[in-house]
């Protein structure tokens, strides 16, 4: 982009970013994949690591040798090679016991989210959700007209007695809660775990309120510090709906997941499957058997949780190094992601134009509070750039953070929420290519 100026960064990327509302994420795509950005804003898993030659050899051995049956249609809860590889994966959580008949394969952790939101809710009922929490169940629980209510954590995770409370005042408005969405393990998009003992708490409460608990664990398996606690549905069976995926620890172009669900409900589920995508992808769950079968997945399992403690390293001390004073941030043992919170006064979406023309992009706080709070915070996610592209990300984040605040020191809040306003009217106008 030769002779483009920072002014013209400004007015074309300003223009895609001011409008976030439903998905912060998703209207970040479009720039945060330009090379010229740091992108600390996605999810994605460093997919380079994987043996790429092996995987292709892999995938074409099986279109060549099971293509007359990988290449057909398949049944709607999957297929049963797939499911009993399932239950062996979900055996090193801790998950023991498992059948493959209650095992779902469903389209990513997403679908999966979606069938369960399709089965429990109604317009107008109750979901109780950790806040902040993950932008695409969000996403799932608006379009099935439900009302989120968020249950506050800390560093160790969902915090019991707010549960508590978030209970009785739901039952005080005339309603009940349908179900509580869990992350319980390298939460996405805070980062944190519960602790061993609030897992017993969390269970013992929802047991005492009949509140059906949906455990959403992509993470676990992502571990930097020894093996992750055991998952909630280890722990018990009744009420306990399990969501994986092998997106984050494998492959997330095969949107390949799985729901675990009780034996009463999983004719249910695969009945909504059929009517929502007929079936999952044949060939994309013979790649994922044929990956957990003949490949060596434990140990990429442990060369991921290397790289990925590596670069949450150089995250954080980048962040201590670099963040002006008043930025807090939260200290992952797995997982992807930093919830950072900033300076008072700072604005994440307010700030975002300025953050993109400086060619760095994280997701907004307001993106994982149905409410649209989270104003204060962003998330940052470590996975996918190199360690030296962190450092520059936070180097360029620091910049624009100490920016914002030697603005609202000269010219005081409401001088710089006008700068924000006139900034984004003037990008709306301004011409430029379509990133869409």
């Amino acid at each position: 982009m030769t002779g483009t100026t920072q002014d013209d960064y400004t007015d074309v990327y300003a223009r895609r970013v001011r409008g976030m509302t439903t998905s912060e994420i998703r209207a970040l795509f479009a720039v945060a994949s330009r090379p010229e950005v740091v992108s600390l804003a996605g999810g994605s898993p460093y997919i380079a690591a994987l043996p790429l030659d092996a995987v292709g050899e892999m995938l074409g051995a099986l279109a060549a040798e099971q293509g007359a049956v990988s290449l057909q249609y398949g049944i709607g809860q999957g297929t049963i090679d797939l499911r009993e590889r399932i239950c062996e994966v979900m055996a090193l959580s801790g998950i023991h016991g498992a059948s493959p008949d209650d095992v779902v394969v469903t389209v990513g952790g997403q679908q999966a989210i979606d069938l369960l939101a399709r089965l429990f809710l109604d317009p107008g009922d109750v979901v109780l959700a950790e806040g902040p929490s993950y932008v695409g169940a969000l996403g799932v629980f608006q379009a099935a007209q439900a009302q989120v209510h968020h249950v506050a954590m800390d560093d160790d995770g969902l915090i019991p007695a707010a549960l508590e409370e978030a209970l009785v005042a739901v039952e005080r408005s005339g309603r009940r809660a349908k179900f509580l969405y869990t992350i319980p393990t390298f939460q996405n998009p805070a980062g944190v775990t519960l602790s061993e003992e609030r897992r017993e708490q969390i269970l013992d409460i929802c047991e005492r309120a009949g509140l059906l608990v949906v455990e959403d664990d992509p993470y676990s398996m992502l571990s930097f510090e020894g093996d992750a606690p055991l998952p909630l549905r280890a722990r018990r069976r009744d009420g306990v709906f399990y969501v994986s995926t092998f997106s984050k620890t494998f492959a997330p172009g095969l949107r390949v997941g799985w729901i675990l669900a009780p034996h009463a409900v999983r004719e249910k589920l695969v009945m909504m499957s059929e009517a929502n995508v007929l079936c999952p992808s044949a060939f994309a769950q013979g790649a994922v058997t044929q990956y957990l079968t003949t490949m060596p997945w434990r140990e990429q399992i442990k060369s991921y949780r290397e790289i990925y403690r590596e670069r949450r390293d150089v995250l954080l001390n980048a962040l201590r190094d670099l963040m002006p004073a008043g930025t807090s941030w939260t200290n992952p043992t797995g997982g992807l992601f930093v919830w950072a919170t900033l300076p008072e006064g700072l604005d994440s979406k307010a700030m975002m134009p300025r953050a993109i023309a400086a060619r760095v992009a994280y997701v907004p706080g307001t993106g994982f509070y149905a409410d649209g709070t989270g104003t204060s915070n962003m998330r940052l996610n470590f996975s996918y750039a190199s360690p030296e592209r962190l450092r520059e990300g936070v180097r360029r984040l620091a910049g624009v953070m100490e920016q914002e605040l030697a603005m609202r020191a000269v010219f005081g809040p409401a001088a710089t929420a006008h700068h924000h306003r006139r900034r984004g009217a003037a990008a709306a106008d301004a011409p430029g290519p379509d990133l869409a």
